[in-house]
């Protein structure tokens, strides 16, 4: 089913379960300086691990020119991910290109704030409009035994402070919640970040790519998330703020500030998912735990105009059927998916 988007007068595609193609999240890189142990563990990316040759990188002209078409599709929100952001060069200059496009209602990234505070005030002058802040504990040994790089916590929540200072309130802080290893963090969290200046996603431990030894023990499902924070700090439910909003809202009773849980393996949210992902590469994924993409570089590269993008695009979108985590089972455990670090998050 094809809806007219008033704006620019293209169709806006549906998938095969009605899903609008809504949100676009890109990797500007596969690198990161980083090596946390659910994402992108040392055992397997090592100083011998092969990353893309940057011939095979989306260059930022490639990159704005395909979220122009999605824009044109109907698409309002575009992240920028990674691996990490902001080890890509002049990063600045993309987010200027990005920031230009009309129709564009959000541009957002996710970075692990492990860069000089200096950069903020730039980045939010090239025209970001929202930041996410990974940190998954205050605890400095817990922290840097998930980073694996012994990054202190001390430096994140510096930019953290800093971002809110040059205009980025709120921040949301995504702690990725695992058994054993940081669950002794969720209350600490939830205390350091009952502001107004930010909102504290506690995310489950989620099976995306092949790397990081998931197991369902080792998931802290989200229900008892709140139940741990609710027991010392009273929270009540909120409605969401859009339709496919991915976190559940929740508000500290007494101070009226926003806490949120993501529930992508015990409440599952594929049947709102308006989310397509393009990877550094310039392949297309229509699902967090996809294991193939479709190859957009070579048509960019090819010569073709934007009217054919538009209509691969559109015809990818309308195949769409994915709902792995409404799936999620036994037949799902030893399928191959890509990498979170490849397409983001």
């Amino acid at each position: 089913m094809l809806k007219m988007n008033e704006t620019n007068n293209l169709p806006t595609p549906k998938d095969m379960i009605g899903r609008a193609l809504h949100d676009l999240r890109i990797s500007v890189t596969d690198r990161c300086n980083f090596r946390c142990v659910y994402c992108m563990p040392k055992e397997i990316f090592g100083s011998d691990y092969q990353f893309l040759p940057q011939s095979e990188v989306l260059t930022f002209e490639e990159i704005a020119r395909l979220a122009r078409i999605f824009v044109s599709l109907g698409t309002r929100k575009i992240r920028l991910t990674g691996g990490e952001p902001l080890v890509r060069r002049d990063v600045l200059s993309l987010i200027e290109m990005l920031a230009e496009i009309p129709d564009l209602d959000d541009l957002a990234m996710t970075t692990n704030g492990s860069f000089p505070v200096d950069l903020i005030p730039r980045l939010h002058q090239a025209g970001l409009q929202r930041m996410t802040v990974s940190l998954d504990s205050l605890d400095d040994a817990v922290f840097q035994s998930l980073n694996d790089v012994k990054f202190p916590v001390e430096r994140v929540l510096n930019w953290i402070d800093a971002a809110i200072e040059a205009g980025f309130s709120p921040i949301k802080v995504n702690m990725v919640v695992k058994r054993g290893v940081n669950d002794k963090s969720i209350l600490p969290m939830a205390q350091r970040f009952d502001t107004p200046d930010t909102i504290l996603r506690f995310i489950e431990y989620m099976d995306v790519g092949n790397s990081n030894g998931w197991r369902m023990d080792d998931v802290v499902p989200a229900q008892e998330i709140v139940k741990r924070v609710n027991a010392e700090i009273p929270l009540e439910l909120i409605p969401p703020n859009y339709p496919g909003e991915v976190a559940r809202r929740f508000r500290y009773q007494e101070s009226g500030n926003e806490i949120g849980v993501i529930t992508s393996v015990t409440q599952p949210f594929c049947g709102n998912c308006t989310r397509a992902r393009l990877s550094a590469n310039g392949s297309l994924y229509t699902c967090l735990f996809s294991a193939e993409g479709h190859d957009l570089i070579s048509q960019l590269r090819s010569g073709v105009n934007d009217q054919q993008l538009v209509e691969q695009i559109t015809e990818i979108w309308q195949a769409r059927t994915d709902r792995y985590s409404q799936l999620r089972s036994e037949n799902t455990n030893d399928l191959p998916k890509v990498e979170m670090s490849f397409i983001g998050g």
